[in-house]
């Protein structure tokens, strides 16, 4: 892509986060990358911003975390979403859809009254 990537807007990288892992649990690095995959590089995650939101998830409740290796041999932390995590992903993609919907009908309507 040759565009910059996209700022992840603010209040959505939660939501990323717990949809990447309805997928398979996954670390840290490898949430980055299904994220990174998914926009075609469009949108570009911070490490800290990642870490800040799995350790906001997890006191929430809506992820649980337990050490592994990854396939390099290292030692890493798993994320797993949890039923309340599914639950409040499935909530939050209902108004986010709402809401990009009305914004786009918005943006993308003619000049003149409603």
């Amino acid at each position: 892509m040759t565009d910059s990537p996209l700022p992840i807007v603010k209040g959505t990288l939660d939501n990323l986060v717990l949809k990447a892992l309805c997928w398979t649990p996954m670390h840290g690095f490898e949430i980055t990358q299904w994220v990174e995959a998914r926009s075609r590089g469009a949108l570009d995650i911070r490490d800290s911003a990642l870490y800040q939101a799995l350790h906001r998830l997890e006191e929430r409740d809506l992820v649980v975390a337990e050490w592994g290796v990854t396939e390099n041999n290292q030692r890493a932390r798993y994320y797993s979403v949890t039923k309340a995590g599914r639950a409040r992903l499935a909530a939050e993609t209902a108004q986010w859809v709402r809401y990009a919907k009305t914004v786009t009908d918005i943006l993308t309507s003619a000049p003149g009254p409603a």
